[in-house]
């Protein structure tokens, strides 16, 4: 076993020779901070280049749902890999694609008979927004406006940027390019609040003043991730349902953060019992191993996009379909399905609820609130990057605070002992803001 210092100095060099050339996701170049070397994960758990074991409490942003190196999870990649590791799929298909298809129309709410494949979510949205004012063109319409609601966010590219929040978003420096969208106030009330129709006067304004120019309502279900990890009332999305509707016009919903339990539901749309028109899955879809993301729509939506004068939905990713991913969302998904998943996630909510019930007390706080496997502490103020990766890293943990959020969605397989110990350790930052 190499010596402390060793691995201490092995680490330094990881991080230096990173930064001259590795340019990490919303930072500069070069970066701010310097990145932390990780060298394995097991289980939660990541080892650090330096020899420090920290506990994943961000699932390496929402995917890693089982956790690292689990052996269901190794065997399918695994056995994948002696057959073929990947085959292009225009004109050619193959049973992986065929099987997680299948499980993805028996799983999402019903009506969704149909699934794209890509390698992204923020793609995946790309692919929605093309779907949606596809249908249109092919009913002899040009539809090119869709409705969003703010604190809204999906994805990084061109399509997805222009249906996040355009003023809070990170995205307003490019508002000036970006399609012109129309949008709703942020979804109220909270999750587990009474609704009534007060709370979405505004966004059937919309819907009323611009009938005619809108193709559909795209938003998160339940919960907005990284526009401002809230949780809004499941009668809000019922209502939202509703009008699309009403108007006759395609629901969208952005599952990519929410799919796969990590609500409470296995799907966002299920707390309010809706079937969207389109559904964007990703991220947990293959448990973490590897990039792999779906759009999934209604025959109808399918057949309308199928007339347009195109006669084919123009989209077609290198890796589309990619056999290796695949495998591994097949397993990740059985091996969901077929465990207590609703037991584990309810223990996890229950465990965050109270370990991080108590931070509200502190000046430095505005707001805790818990829905399934994701607690938020949202800070008064922004949140020291630098002084919170510290004190998080030195309490065992690796979490990813952005603004004023610190939160986790850890691994469902976590257990109680470390679900303390990232409450303990979301403590110590807010002790430190204190």
């Amino acid at each position: 076993m190499a010596h402390p210092d060793d691995r201490a100095a092995a680490a330094r060099d990881l991080a230096e020779r990173d930064r001259a050339v590795l340019w990490h996701p919303y930072a500069p170049m070069p970066a701010a901070l310097d990145a932390v070397p990780v060298v394995r994960a097991a289980g939660v758990e990541l080892e650090l280049a330096d020899g420090r074991i920290v506990i994943d409490g961000m699932s390496s942003w929402w995917a890693a749902i089982h956790g690292y190196r689990h052996p269901v999870l190794d065997a399918a990649v695994t056995d994948q890999l002696e057959r073929m590791a990947h085959v292009m799929f225009g004109g050619l298909t193959h049973r992986g694609a065929i099987e997680l298809a299948e499980r993805l129309v028996a799983l999402t709410p019903a009506g969704l008979d149909h699934v794209f494949f890509a390698d992204s979510g923020s793609v995946a949205v790309e692919v929605a927004v093309k779907m949606a004012l596809q249908f249109w063109r092919g009913r002899g319409e040009r539809r090119e406006r869709l409705v969003t609601v703010r604190s809204g966010y999906h994805g990084d590219t061109f399509g997805a940027m222009a249906v996040c929040d355009p003023e809070t978003g990170m995205h307003s420096m490019f508002g000036d390019v970006l399609a012109r969208h129309l949008f709703a106030p942020t979804p109220t009330p909270s999750f587990g609040e009474p609704f009534d129709r007060s709370h979405i006067v505004e966004l059937e304004q919309l819907l009323d003043t611009h009938r005619g120019e809108i193709a559909g309502v795209i938003l998160e279900p339940v919960v907005q991730g990284a526009g401002g990890m809230r949780f809004y009332a499941a009668g809000y999305l019922a209502e939202v349902r509703a009008l699309c509707d009403h108007h006759g016009i395609l629901l969208i919903a952005d599952e990519i953060a929410t799919g796969f339990g990590r609500s409470g539901a296995l799907f966002g749309c299920d707390h309010a019992g809706v079937s969207p028109d389109i559904m964007c899955v990703g991220k947990a879809l293959t448990g973490g191993y590897l990039t792999m993301a779906a759009t999934l729509c209604t025959t109808e939506v399918a057949h309308g996009v199928s007339q347009a004068e195109s006669g084919a939905l123009m989209h077609g990713p290198t890796f589309m379909a990619n056999p290796l991913a695949a495998a591994v969302a097949i397993a990740s998904i059985d091996l969901l399905i077929g465990q207590r998943w609703q037991d584990e996630v309810r223990r996890i909510e229950a465990a965050l609820r109270r370990g991080l019930a108590p931070l509200s007390a502190s000046p430095a706080v505005a707001d805790v609130r818990v829905l399934g496997a994701i607690g938020v502490v949202e800070m008064a103020e922004p949140v020291d990057m630098a002084a919170s990766q510290r004190a998080l890293l030195e309490a065992g943990v690796w979490l990813r605070p952005f603004g004023r959020l610190l939160y986790t969605m850890p691994p469902y397989p976590t257990d109680d002992a470390q679900l303390a110990t990232i409450c303990s350790a979301m403590g110590a930052v807010v002790d430190g803001a204190s």
